[in-house]
């Protein structure tokens, strides 16, 4: 697999080296600048912080060629990342297949439905290997020999996986309740692991004290802003997978609403660097009816969320106080998208769905995903004969606790070609 070293240096590496293209964290609300620490409110609203770049010193450097000649990895975009060194974590993190899914377009009467799986990512079968590729790296940057995370199961995989694979401690704080095939996947790498009673908001708030006291890299924590932005590399892979253009509708899964703005953030800087047209790419949020405060306030037209009680079974989405969500509210509007939910049932079904029609098998909150966007086509929200994206960001494997009496037990048979025939040919 090529790495970034063994590639030939190309102009945008060159004028990175001389000058980086990182400018500053920037208050979202305030507009005030600070310096490239580890910070995740501005000090004068509260409001958060977000890296900024040098797009003009990237135009012309940064291109797709440029793109291409990287790793088959996240850090093929690390131009359009907030690290200075080399990549410490995630070498073979990034680049999911986009699938071109016919067979399920035909069903649902699509003309061009493609399924962003990360349900194939590395090495925690989720989305969340992206933004921790990234935190890892700047925690060493950083000088932190801790990392940790408030996870409701994926991030926390991610978090252990990287931090074995990186050398470093890691900590991770999950709900009580978390399904066991998560709690394996995360035990098998060595974590130290806090079960702690309550949901996943309940577990967030106390990592705020603890990033605090313990001075530790919590990756969504302290370290947000910088975690955050290994999401956009979802959106950079749609866009170059696409063949440099950009779906004209992206559905994607809302949990603490990191991933939607950071897609579409994706899909601005792409537009800004002159590398894809801008079509008017609209998203969509998906969630679960059981934990939907986000698609609660589209539906009421009101310009914030009240928190929610999670009640599904799409457990790594169940956030009922999402940290970004006014942001996910702020892009969807922008953009002309749109959002729905899905109860448990149609969830499954999607799960179902997708797993017959095209071999994926996600986890509840990509059957979320799914049966939102099912929902967003019947009902005309979002046109049959324009490009759909639907973005699946966690593996099945984890969480098949959710199929439990799916399915009819397999009767068993002698071990002879009579019994089998009389079975088949009934």
């Amino acid at each position: 697999m090529p790495t970034a070293t063994s590639q030939p240096e190309s102009p945008a590496a060159a004028d990175r080296s001389a000058q980086g293209y990182v400018k500053s964290l920037r208050g979202k609300e305030s507009g005030i600048d600070y310096p490239i620490e580890p910070r995740t409110i501005c000090d004068t609203d509260f409001g958060p912080v977000e890296v900024t770049y040098d797009y003009a010193a990237m135009k012309g450097k940064v291109t797709r060629a440029s793109i291409e000649a990287g790793p088959r990895s996240l850090w093929r975009y690390r131009d359009l990342l907030p690290i200075s060194g080399e990549p410490r974590a995630g070498l073979r993190s990034g680049f999911t297949p986009l699938v071109r899914a016919d067979r399920l377009a035909q069903h649902l009467g699509c003309k061009e439905l493609y399924i962003k799986d990360d349900s194939a990512n590395y090495p925690s079968f989720s989305y969340k290997d992206r933004v921790v590729s990234v935190a890892v790296t700047k925690a060493f940057e950083f000088g932190f020999d801790c990392v940790g995370c408030a996870s409701t199961g994926n991030l926390a995989h991610s978090v252990a996986a990287h931090a074995a694979a990186a050398g470093m401690e890691a900590v991770v704080m999950v709900p009580h309740d978390l399904e066991a095939g998560k709690m394996a996947a995360m035990r098998v790498f060595g974590p130290r692991v806090v079960r702690i009673e309550g949901n996943y908001d309940d577990v967030n708030r106390l990592c705020s004290q603890i990033a605090d006291k313990y001075n530790w890299a919590i990756v969504n924590v302290n370290l947000r802003p910088f975690y955050t932005e290994g999401a956009k590399t979802h959106g950079f892979e749609i866009a170059e997978q696409m063949g440099w253009r950009l779906p004209q509708h992206t559905v994607s899964p809302v949990a603490g609403g990191t991933i939607l703005p950071k897609i579409y953030k994706a899909y601005k800087e792409f537009i800004e660097l002159g590398l894809v047209e801008d079509n008017g790419a609209k998203m969509y949020g998906a969630q679960a009816q059981g934990c939907n405060p986000i698609v609660t306030a589209l539906e009421e037209d009101a310009e914030l969320f009240r928190p929610q009680k999670p009640d599904t079974i799409a457990k790594s989405i169940a956030i009922g106080n999402p940290a970004d969500g006014y942001y996910v509210l702020k892009d969807i509007r922008e953009s002309g998208g749109g959002g729905a939910s899905a109860t448990d049932d149609e969830i499954v079904a999607a799960m179902k769905l997708l797993a017959e029609t095209e071999g994926i098998f996600t986890e509840p909150a990509g059957g979320t995903t799914l049966a939102c966007a099912i929902k967003l086509i019947e009902n005309g929200t979002i046109p049959k004969d324009e490009s759909i994206c639907v973005c699946i960001t966690g593996n099945g494997l984890k969480t098949i606790e959710a199929l439990d009496g799916q399915f009819d037990e397999a009767a068993a048979i002698p071990a002879k070609m009579k019994d089998f025939s009389a079975l088949i040919d009934g």
